[in-house]
C-alpha cells in the first residue's frame, strides 16, 4: 500500500487515549480503597513538595483502608497533614510510622456525581479516538497515488480499529460506573 496511514501509529495514539482514560478513572474514588487515590497528594518534605509515593509506600490492607508506611519517621506528621488537606475528604490516623486512611462510605448523591464524571471522561476519550480516526482518513484521502480499492480497504481498517477502541472505552466506562454505584 502506497502512502497510506501508519496503522501502528494510529493504534498507538488511540491506545494513548485509552491510557489517559484509565488514569482518570483510577483517580475517581469508588468507595473501595486504591493506592491510586493518593497519587495526587503532595507532601512538604525536606523543604520542597514531593509526591506521596516518594516519602513512603502506599498499601491497601483491606477494601476500606489505605496504609502509608512512611520511610522517615520525621515526616509522619507532614504526610498526615498532606492527606487531610488534599481535598479528598479523607481523615488519616497515625499509627507509629504508618498513616492509616479509612475510607468513609460515599453518599448516593456523591456516587451519582462520580458516575456522571465517568461519562464525561469516557466521552472525552471517544472524541480523542475519533480525532485520530479523522487524521487517518485524511491521510488516506491525501494518498493520491493509492488505488481506490486500497483506499477503501484502508478506510475500513481505520474504522474497524476505531470501533474496537470505542467499544473498549464503553466497556471501561460501564465497569467503572458499576464499581462506583456498588454499595
Amino acid at each position: 500500500m502506497a502512502d497510506g496511514p501508519d496503522f501502528k501509529e494510529l493504534e498507538k495514539r488511540m491506545d494513548g487515549a485509552l491510557a489517559a482514560l484509565k488514569t482518570e478513572f483510577g483517580g475517581l474514588r469508588s468507595g473501595r480503597a486504591t493506592a491510586n487515590l493518593l497519587e495526587p497528594v503532595v507532601v512538604n518534605a525536606y523543604g520542597s513538595d514531593m509526591p506521596l509515593n516518594q516519602v513512603g509506600t502506599i498499601g491497601v490492607p483491606d477494601a476500606r483502608t489505605l496504609a502509608v508506611n512512611v520511610w522517615d519517621k520525621g515526616l509522619v506528621g507532614a504526610v498526615e497533614k498532606a492527606i487531610r488537606n488534599s481535598g479528598l475528604g479523607l481523615n488519616p490516623v497515625t499509627d507509629g510510622q504508618t498513616v492509616r486512611v479509612p475510607m468513609p462510605p460515599m453518599t448516593e448523591e456523591r456516587r451519582r456525581d462520580l458516575a456522571k464524571m465517568t461519562g464525561k471522561y469516557a466521552e472525552a476519550a471517544k472524541v480523542a479516538i475519533r480525532n485520530v480516526r479523522r487524521d487517518g482518513m485524511d491521510e488516506i484521502k491525501a494518498a493520491s497515488d493509492m488505488p481506490e480499492d486500497d483506499q477503501k480497504k484502508a478506510q475500513t481498517r481505520v474504522q474497524d480499529l476505531t470501533d474496537a477502541k470505542i467499544k473498549e472505552v464503553d466497556r471501561l466506562h460501564a465497569a467503572k460506573e458499576e464499581e462506583i454505584m456498588q454499595v
